[in-house]
C-alpha cells in the first residue's frame, strides 16, 4: 500500500529478499556517544540475520559487540526517481561458537578489506523495516515540477 508521500511500506519477507541481493550496506552504531555509519559488505543468513566478516581487532568490533545497532542497505535509480531501503535493527555480537564460525567461514563472502585474523559479527533481526519508491514524484504526475 502506498502512503500519501509516494512510498510503499515493505513487509518483512520482501525486505529480506531485497536485502539479500544488495552487495553493500551500512552499519549504524554509536562511537563516542555520537552516531557513526560504516559501509560494509555482508551476507544475509537464512534466519534473516546480517553477518559481517571483519578484522578481529577492528574498531567496529569493539563498538558493536553486544550493542544494539542498525543495518541499512538500499538500491537507488536516480534517473527513474525510484528505489528501496531496508533497515534491520538488533543486537550485534561476535560469533563465538566454533561450529558456527566454521559454517560461516564456508558461506560468508570474504571481506572487501581482508585481515589475517577475522571474526564474524552477527546482527539479530529484531526489527526489519523497509520502503520502496517506484517512479518517484512522476508516479503522481508531479514530475514536471522537478
Amino acid at each position: 500500500m502506498y502512503r500519501n508521500d509516494g512510498f510503499r511500506e515493505l513487509e518483512r519477507p520482501e525486505c529480506l529478499r531485497l536485502l539479500a541481493k544488495a552487495p553493500v550496506g551500512r552499519v549504524v552504531h554509536t562511537r563516542h556517544a555520537l552516531p557513526a555509519v560504516l559501509p560494509v559488505n555482508f551476507w544475509l543468513d537464512d534466519d534473516g540475520a546480517v553477518v559481517l566478516r571483519t578484522a578481529a581487532d577492528s574498531g567496529l568490533v569493539r563498538a558493536v559487540d553486544g550493542a544494539i545497532v542498525a543495518f541499512e542497505a538500499d538500491e537507488v535509480d536516480a534517473a527513474a526517481h525510484s528505489g528501496w531501503s531496508v533497515v534491520v535493527t538488533g543486537t550485534a555480537s561476535v560469533v563465538g561458537d566454533a561450529g558456527e564460525r566454521r559454517r560461516l567461514d564456508r558461506d560468508v563472502p570474504c571481506s572487501w578489506a581482508p585481515s589475517p585474523r577475522e571474526v564474524f559479527v552477527r546482527i539479530e533481526p529484531e526489527l526489519v523495516t523497509g520502503r520502496e519508491l517506484v517512479g518517484g514524484l512522476t508516479a503522481y504526475g508531479l514530475g514536471r515540477f522537478l
